[in-house]
Formats: C-alpha cells, sequence, structure tokens
C-alpha cells in the first residue's frame, strides 16, 4: 500500500474524535497530534485496530519536562504503520501535581518497559500498568532525573572560572 498522506490521517482522526485531538504540526512531514488522558487509550485504539490506517508498531513512549508550561510533563507516543509506512506522534501533557496517564500495555505489550522508563525517568504513573516499578535506577531513589528540577552545573565548581582559562 501507499503512504497516508497526513491529510487523510488528519480527516480520520477529526471524523472520529472532533475536537479532544488537536493537530500541533508537521515537523519533516511527521504528523503530530495532542490529546488529553481521557482519550489517548480510544485514539491509540483507533489509530491501531482501522482497517485502513493500521499502526500496529509502538515505536515509543517516552516523556518530556517543559516547567514552564501550565502542564509541565509531556508523555509521547510514536506509532508507525508498517503497512502504509505512515508514522504520527502523540502528545498528551499532565499538570505537575496530577502525573496519572492510564496505560497502553492494554493494547502493546511492549509498552510494558517503556512506561517503566518514563515513570523511572520523568515520575509518569500508569494507571493500570500490571508492574510499574523503576527499571533503570534505585528503587529507592526519590528523584527523577530527566525532569529539569536541578540546575546543571553546581555554582560552587572552581574549576570552572574564567580566570582559569585567561578570560
Amino acid at each position: 500500500m501507499a503512504k497516508i498522506p497526513n491529510e487523510e490521517l488528519i480527516k480520520a482522526i477529526a471524523d472520529r474524535f472532533d475536537t479532544s485531538v488537536t493537530v500541533v504540526g508537521e515537523p519533516y512531514e511527521l504528523l503530530t497530534v495532542e490529546t488529553d488522558r481521557e482519550t489517548i487509550i480510544d485514539l491509540l485504539t483507533f489509530l491501531k485496530t482501522d482497517p485502513a490506517l493500521k499502526f500496529i508498531f509502538l515505536t515509543d513512549i517516552t516523556g518530556i519536562h517543559y516547567p514552564e508550561q501550565e502542564k509541565p510533563i509531556g508523555v509521547i507516543y510514536h506509532l508507525h504503520s508498517l503497512t502504509t509506512n505512515a508514522r504520527i506522534r502523540i502528545k498528551v501533557f499532565l499538570a505537575d501535581a496530577d502525573v496519572h496517564i492510564p496505560t497502553a500495555t492494554v493494547l502493546w505489550d511492549g509498552a510494558n518497559w517503556m512506561e517503566r522508563e518514563t515513570y523511572d525517568l520523568f515520575g509518569v504513573l500508569f494507571d493500570g500498568h500490571p508492574d510499574l516499578r523503576r527499571i533503570l535506577n534505585v528503587d529507592d531513589m526519590t528523584a527523577f532525573p530527566m525532569r529539569k528540577e536541578f540546575p546543571l552545573e553546581d555554582p560552587n565548581r572552581v574549576d570552572k572560572k574564567d580566570f582559569y582559562f585567561g578570560r
């Protein structure tokens, strides 16, 4: 089959979900949409099971942290249709105080480790996940290392002073 144009994909999503899914952009022809946590599983199910779309391959689930935004924590899904060679990126943003989102393990078994990694690095809680625990860091760690909560460098370091470099 030929690749599905983004316009057809946008129309199929708009026909099914009306205003609960918004198009963010198409950087490098990768369609990027945004939705909320109440719609995400329905959207993923639609994209996977629709006979014309067939986004059966979950490429990645990851997170992002934009501390300056109203909803700073984002969960990003990348899907690929192997039959039409189309790709889509789906973003869901969450408030810092409420980082719960439904698990995608009900659709893809491979989402298990991706969600565990996103929990471990960003602190996103995937409701209904069969085994949500840390995967890369130690179990008793209290911080989430990919959040932008700490300065990048120690301001007390003396080896980074300008006078050491002739400035």
